[in-house]
């Protein structure tokens, strides 16, 4: 309590002296920043500020002069690069066994989302026909090709 109220005086004190110097917006913002001290101990919350720090303290302390927690950072850290290491590995061989199962089965001529229910399918095309060269790089080309597909002309 006498340091809280000490700290909470010294900072009115100032702020008077500031209000003189500088003006009342400057003093008003101090005169906010000294009441602090005295509404955290009025309030509890100074215990609970106190048993943070105390804690914290103990931990970067306890974290800095003991060897067993510094194996425990070594294991953490040894664990984090195991799983990147796993997950490159898993991409290469996902990626490596993918075109192998692309070749194996061939692609359907019509996927499934594009038929609807009550309409019947239009004859499937010849696979040279559909793989026609593109000669004309403007951009309706592409239109172009999805309009045929869908039978408009």
């Amino acid at each position: 309590m006498p340091l809280c109220a000490g700290a909470t005086g010294v900072g009115l004190v100032f702020s008077f002296l500031l209000l003189r110097r500088r003006g009342a917006v400057a003093a008003m913002r101090l005169v906010a920043w000294s009441l602090l001290p005295m509404a955290a101990y009025l309030t509890g919350a100074l215990n609970a500020l106190w048993t943070i720090g105390s804690t914290a303290v103990s931990f970067v302390t306890s974290l800095v002069f003991n060897p067993l927690t510094w194996a425990g950072v070594a294991l953490a850290g040894l664990s984090v690069v195991l799983f990147m290491v796993s997950g490159v590995i898993r991409a290469r061989r996902l990626s490596a066994a993918a075109p192998a199962t692309q070749e194996a089965s061939p692609a359907p001529a019509r996927p499934a989302a594009e038929k609807k229910p009550g309409r019947t399918a239009p004859a499937a095309k010849p696979a040279i026909a559909q793989q026609k060269p593109k000669t004309n790089d403007d951009d309706f080309s592409d239109i172009e090709d999805i309009l045929k597909r869908r039978g408009i002309s």
